[in-house]
C-alpha cells in the first residue's frame, strides 16, 4: 500500500498528490533515508566505474562512503523535469516563474530577476551547462510547489532507483550537512537517466548555451578533450571537493565514471579520464578472451586542501593517476534468461521479489538477467517475469515462499541493489 502511495506520487507529481489529500513532505523523505555522518578519513576521495549496460562495477574506492553530492545533485533535479516532460505534465516552452526564493539563490546562477521567467528549455540547459542554482529551485517550485517538497520527491525517486544512501534537502547542491549521498548511488542515477530518458541525456552534452545574449559554457571540461565523453555534470563546495559524474561512449561501449573529493578540477578530470581509459581498455581486451580486471590498489588524489572559488577553480597541485590492468579470473557471462508472462494462479499462490522498475521491457528483462547472474542461487524455482504496472515494467521473479523472498532480498539490500518484496496477491 505504501509502496504504491510512493509510485502514484512519483509518476503524478506533487500537485496532483495534493488534489488527492496526499502529501509528501521532507519529514516523510527523512524517514526513509537515515541521517548519514561524514566519516572522519583524512581522504573525501572516493570513485567507481560502472558498464552502463550491464551495471557490472569495474573499479571501486570506498563507493558506499557518504559524501556530499554538490552541484551533481542536478542530475536528480533534471531526471524528474525529464520525467514530467515525458508525462506531457509540462512542455519544453511552458513558463518557468523566478521567485524571491529561487534569485535570491547563491552563484552560480542566472541571474534572472524575482517575477521574471524563462521557459523550461532555458532553465534546463543553465543547470546543464552553467550549473545555475537559480534556476534549479525555480524548476524545482514549478513541479514541487515548494522546494522542500520537490527534495522529498527527490529522495524518494532517489530510493526507488536504489540509492539507498542518498538523500535530498534541496534543489541546487548548495551546502547542506543533511544532503548525503555515495559514489555508487550517483552510478546508478547516471545510468537511470540515460536508460530512461534518451531523449533528454543529449542535454548533458551541450558544451555552451546562449542566454539573453551570454554565452554559458559547460564546466566539464572533459566534453572538449576526451573522446566520446557525452556527459554529465560536476560540482563543488569546499566541503565535497571537486566531484564529477561522467560518461563516454568507444566502440559501442558505454562507461559511466563517479569522482568524488577531488583537490582540484585538474586533478579530478585527469582521475576520471584516466579510470575511463582503463575501463575501455578492460573491456576491449576481455572481448578478445584475455581474463583481467582492474587493479585496486593505485594512487589517489591527496586529501583536500584550502578551499578553492568555485566549479571552475583550478587547484595548484595534481597528482597523476596510476591505473593498472591485473590478472583476473574471466567475467562471468549474462545468462540467457527467458522471461515468461506470469500466470494468475500462480501470483495468488506465491511471493515475488522486485528488482526495479523501468521504462521498457527489454530494460526490465536486461535487469532480470543481472540479477540472475549474480544472485541465481536465490531464485533457482523462480519464474522471471516483466509486467506492466502503473506504465512501468517492474522486474520480478515469483513463485516464491515468503522465507526464501525475504531471503533473497536481504542478499539484495546487502549489496546495494534495489529489492522489494511483495506478498500472493488475490
Amino acid at each position: 500500500m505504501i509502496a504504491n502511495a510512493r509510485r502514484l506520487l512519483l509518476s503524478l507529481g506533487l500537485a496532483a498528490a495534493t488534489v488527492l489529500g496526499t502529501t509528501v513532505t521532507t519529514a516523510q523523505a527523512q524517514a526513509q533515508t537515515p541521517y548519514l555522518q561524514l566519516s572522519q578519513s583524512t581522504s573525501k576521495y572516493a570513485a567507481i566505474v560502472m558498464d552502463a549496460k550491464t551495471g557490472e562495477v569495474l573499479y571501486e574506492k570506498r563507493p558506499d562512503s557518504p559524501r556530499y553530492p554538490a552541484s551533481v545533485t542536478k542530475v536528480m533535479t533534471l531526471y524528474l523535469t525529464f520525467e514530467a516532460l515525458a508525462a506531457g505534465r509540462i512542455h519544453l516552452d511552458d513558463p518557468v516563474v523566478f521567485s524571491p526564493h529561487a534569485s535570491a539563490q547563491s552563484p552560480t546562477k542566472l541571474g534572472v530577476r524575482s517575477g521574471d521567467s524563462i521557459s523550461v528549455s532555458d532553465a534546463m540547459s543553465g543547470m546543464a551547462t552553467k550549473s545555475a542554482n537559480d534556476a534549479a529551485v525555480a524548476l524545482a517550485e514549478k513541479l514541487g510547489g515548494t522546494e522542500q517538497r520537490f527534495a522529498a520527491l527527490m529522495t524518494l525517486r532517489a530510493q526507488e532507483l536504489g540509492m539507498a544512501n542518498t538523500r535530498f534537502v534541496n534543489a541546487s547542491g548548495l551546502p547542506d550537512s543533511r544532503q548525503i549521498t555515495t559514489a555508487r548511488d550517483l552510478a546508478i542515477l547516471s545510468r537511470a537517466v540515460m536508460r530512461d530518458y534518451p531523449q533528454y541525456y543529449k542535454l548533458f552534452s551541450t558544451t555552451a548555451f546562449v542566454f539573453r545574449g551570454q554565452t554559458l559554457r559547460n564546466h566539464n571540461g572533459l566534453l572538449y578533450r576526451m573522446e566520446g565523453v557525452d556527459g554529465l555534470k560536476t560540482g563543488f563546495t569546499n566541503a565535497s571537493g571537486f566531484n564529477l559524474a561522467v560518461s563516454a561512449v568507444r566502440d559501442n561501449r558505454r562507461l559511466i565514471a563517479v569522482i568524488m573529493g577531488g583537490p582540484s578540477v585538474a586533478s579530478r578530470d585527469r582521475a576520471a579520464e584516466s579510470l575511463l581509459t582503463t575501463g575501455f581498455d578492460l573491456m576491449s581486451r576481455r572481448a578478445r578472451g584475455e581474463q583481467i580486471t582492474v587493479a585496486q590498489n593505485y594512487f589517489e588524489p591527496p586529501s583536500m586542501g584550502g578551499p578553492q572559488r568555485d566549479d571552475d577553480a583550478q587547484g595548484a597541485s595534481d597528482v597523476g593517476m596510476k591505473v593498472m590492468l591485473a590478472s583476473a579470473l574471466p567475467p562471468l557471462r549474462t545468462s540467457k534468461l527467458q522471461i515468461i508472462e506470469p500466470k494468475k494462479s500462480r501470483g495468488a499462490s506465491g511471493w515475488t521479489v522486485q528488482v526495479g522498475s523501468f521504462r521498457t521491457r527489454s530494460d526490465a528483462k536486461e535487469q532480470l538477467a543481472i540479477v540472475e547472474k549474480q544472485f541465481g542461487k536465490h531464485f533457482d524455482d523462480a519464474q522471471a517475469d516483466a509486467p506492466k504496472d502503473d506504465g512501468k515494467y517492474r522486474a520480478r521473479f515469483s513463485g516464491l515462499s515468503e522465507k526464501e523472498a525475504r531471503a533473497a532480498c536481504q542478499a539484495l539490500k546487502a549489496k546495494k541493489q534495489p529489492c522489494q518484496v511483495l506478498p500472493p496477491q488475490g
